[in-house]
């Protein structure tokens, strides 16, 4: 309160906002301050004592405004002092400048005389320096022409000596015309300029003609060095001399001890001319070499040649040339990445050619391993100059792999025209009037599988040359390919089978079954050779392809099953004329015609011998399942019916000496370990024994046997084997019959059916009741 009345009691206060503001803000704080002291009845009874020290608070305040106040006051007053004196010395300066200009003014007529003064005196200084150089002067057309003559003939650095002195004479008449005042060259009249200009017009172009020359060196170095190095270490000199001389400008411009311009044609750079010059060189060089014919089969000796070429012209580097340079230099190391770059940029060209599979292979042999062999860029020595990770990729890795697959897709189309041919030609064999080759072991066998196992076989041996993944990739080809052929050649047979029916004795086919067991000793050497390229893939890259693997084993299952299908069906053919004799009356009394049968199969399995195992047992095996299926098939005719005893005894003897006959024929097909339970001869001694049991009542048991051993054997079977006994009573049938319905065995696992190829003929029994209509 005391500080409001205060300060409404100073004159102007009305004139200081931020006094009343503050005002209102210290009632309000005091009014919410009593406020919350007194807001009961009794706290007033402390009223004086809050007031007592709110008054001692108050003037404690009081005397530190006053405080203050006092000592802002005498620093006012000791700045309005130093004011005062200030302001009396401004005052003498300014007379004492009015002054001056008076007496300035007063001396102009002075400076223009002295003006005249200073233009004799720079003319003065002009002739001085013109005079002092006379001799130079004079001398500047017969130095630029001895220079001309240095180098013409290739006198480098006595050239460049002169060169030098004349560009120091040039450069200290133009520092001395400008009256070395730290005028720039700029600064001197056009006159001048072109005075100086003019006595030496030819040194900027003795510069161009020594730099042509020494260029010249330099990029020829490579194929003169070994004559003559000489001029190429004098190129190297006089780079260095412009190096220095660079560098001594640069930095006492730099250091700014004196404005002195740069000399004209400053800096020049002559060590990176040097070495774009000797990079254009060394690309050139090899362009000389590299547009000679390359196409064709001669790519592999151009890109030879290159090696050497190359290895040549890096000795010369390392041998010669890198000593003729400043070790700084690393004169070898520029070869080397110039050439590499020469190198990806020709290789570039190439692989983008429509090339054969024989080039393709050259590029990617020479770039994969020729070139970083020891015998190339692999070298310790190169290794030491420049680090691998510095070179870009000679080939980049997506050239690389398109390269390959070009590579691939160009075999497959030769592979592809090769098996065609050699298909075409095992066709032709097929109808040759003789039997067919065999090998060193008596197996028969055709060109077929030697010409592809070899073209297979030299292709992933080739591209193995170049790598793992070719490797795969051309053997994966070989195998599609594979499996076309033989798909082709499964085709093939099927056609000749067709032809073989149609004109059977046609003069052409009389090998006809000789040439079938040759495409099946064929088929086996093909296996054999696809289970090889298939153990030469590496594992990995058996899931790194796109389309459906190849399955050529699958294809050649199928063509072999077909041949055998076919020689099969040649074996029924030649059996035919003679097995409706099989089971009659007169075989059963003189035994014709097994002999004649077993005749056939014995010349039959003595071609199987010319088949290569597993395919000849198999032969074997099914020569012997078709003989039985056909003698039960004759059997289940009905041919013969038995009458009496006697007829059923000599029928099963019958059969038991043709069963003998058999298992002598097939002896040696035992002999190799066939389980008896495999041997389909073993069906005709239980049916003897079955047609030959004398008591009726025995035959359940007996069926029951029978079923046991062959569950395939149905009811009509049996039905028939009783009718050929013709003593089974109607009871007796029908107990049979009955345990055949009841019984209905499952086929165990691995059982080869044999009843049920043999179909059961028709019922002949005549429907003796009338004909009528339906109600």
């Amino acid at each position: 309160g005391w500080l409001g009345s205060e300060l409404d009691a100073r004159p102007g206060a009305e004139a200081w906002p931020e006094v009343e503001q503050a005002e209102r803000l210290a009632r309000g704080a005091a009014l919410k301050w009593a406020s919350g002291v007194f807001c009961r009845p009794e706290h007033l009874e402390r009223l004086s004592q809050y007031k007592k020290r709110e008054s001692q608070r108050t003037t404690s305040i009081h005397t530190r405004l006053k405080s203050m106040v006092r000592s802002y006051l005498e620093g006012v007053g000791w700045g309005l002092e130093q004011l005062r004196d200030a302001r009396a010395e401004l005052m003498t300066v300014s007379q004492a400048l009015k002054k001056t200009g008076l007496e300035s003014s007063c001396s102009t007529d002075g400076e223009r005389s002295l003006e005249k003064l200073r233009e004799v005196s720079v003319h003065h200084r002009q002739l001085l320096t013109a005079v002092s150089n006379l001799p130079r002067l004079y001398a500047v057309r017969s130095m630029v022409l001895e220079t001309e003559r240095l180098v013409e003939s290739r006198r480098l650095l006595e050239a460049h000596a002169l060169l030098m002195d004349l560009e120091q004479w040039q450069d200290e008449i133009l520092w001395q015309l400008s009256g070395n005042t730290g005028m720039e060259k700029s600064a001197l009249s056009p006159e001048d300029q072109e005075l100086v200009a003019k006595y030496f017009s030819g040194v900027g172009n003795l510069v161009e003609a020594l730099g042509k020359e020494m260029w010249a060196v330099v990029s020829s170095a490579l194929a003169l060095a070994r004559q003559n190095p000489t001029p190429f270490v004098s190129a190297v000199r006089i780079v260095e001399r412009e190096e220095a001389l660079d560098r001594a400008f640069l930095e006492e411009r730099g250091g700014n001890r004196s404005s002195r311009p740069l000399p004209p044609q400053r800096p020049r750079c002559w060590r990176a001319a040097f070495f774009q010059v000797f990079e254009d060189g060394v690309s050139t060089r090899f362009r000389s070499v590299s547009f000679l014919h390359t196409r064709g089969p001669g790519l592999a000796g151009h890109l030879s040649a290159i090696q050497h070429g190359v290895m040549a012209d890096l000795a010369t580097v390392c041998c010669l040339l890198e000593h003729c340079v400043p070790p700084h230099y690393q004169l070898t190391g520029a070869y080397i990445k110039a050439i590499h770059q020469c190198l990806h940029n020709h290789l570039a060209q190439i692989s983008s050619w429509d090339l054969e599979s024989g080039e393709i292979f050259a590029v990617l042999n020479w770039v994969l391993h020729v070139y970083d062999s020891p015998d190339m860029m692999g070298h310790p020595e190169m290794v030491k100059e420049v680090k691998k990770e510095d070179l870009p990729p000679l080939i980049p890795p997506e050239r690389l792999e398109q390269l390959q697959s070009k590579y691939v897709q160009s075999v497959q189309r030769s592979v592809s025209e090769w098996m065609y041919k050699a298909l075409q030609v095992e066709l032709q064999d097929w109808q040759r009037d003789q039997e067919p080759d065999t090998d060193h072991e008596g197996f028969y066998q055709t060109s077929l599988p030697t010409i592809i196992t070899q073209m297979l076989e030299e292709n992933a041996r080739v591209a193995l040359m170049i790598g793992e993944t070719l490797r795969d990739q051309t053997i994966q080809m070989g195998l599609y390919e594979m499996e076309k052929l033989l798909n082709r050649f499964r085709e093939a047979l099927v056609e000749l089978g067709k032809e073989h029916r149609r004109e059977p004795d046609n003069h052409n086919n009389r090998f006809y079954l000789h040439y079938l067991l040759a495409s099946i000793s064929n088929c086996i050497v093909l296996k054999k050779s696809t289970e090889s390229l298939q153990q030469q893939q590496s594992p990995r890259s058996m899931g790194q392809f796109s389309r459906t693997p190849p399955n050529p084993l699958a294809a050649l299952d199928r063509a072999v099953r077909r041949a055998c299908r076919l020689v099969m069906d040649q074996l029924l053919v030649d059996l035919q004329p003679f097995l409706p004799g099989l089971l009659t009356r007169p075989w059963l009394v003189q035994g014709e015609p097994t002999p004649k049968l077993c005749g056939i199969l014995e010349h039959h399995l003595e071609l199987y011998g010319r088949v290569r195992p597993p395919c000849r047992q198999r032969l074997q095996e099914e020569t012997q399942w078709l003989i039985v299926v056909e003698y039960v098939r004759a059997l289940m005719q009905k041919r013969l019916v038995c009458r009496n005893g006697k007829d059923r005894t000599q029928l099963a003897q019958q059969m038991i000496q043709d069963d003998q006959q058999f298992r002598e024929l097939f002896h040696g097909l035992e002999g190799e370990g066939v389980p008896p339970e495999v041997n389909p001869l073993a069906l005709l001694p239980v049916l003897a024994d079955f047609l030959q049991l004398k008591d009726p009542g025995m035959l359940t048991l007996e069926v029951s046997g029978l079923t046991a051993k062959y569950p395939d054997i149905s009811d009509e079977h049996v039905s028939i084997l009783l009718d050929i006994r013709g003593d089974v009573s109607r009871d007796v049938r029908g107990a049979v019959l009955d345990l055949l319905e009841q019984s209905a065995p499952s086929l165990p696992v691995g059982y080869r059916p044999i009843f049920t190829d043999i179909l059961v003929p028709p019922s002949t029994v005549v429907f003796c009741l009338p004909k009528a209509k339906c109600a």
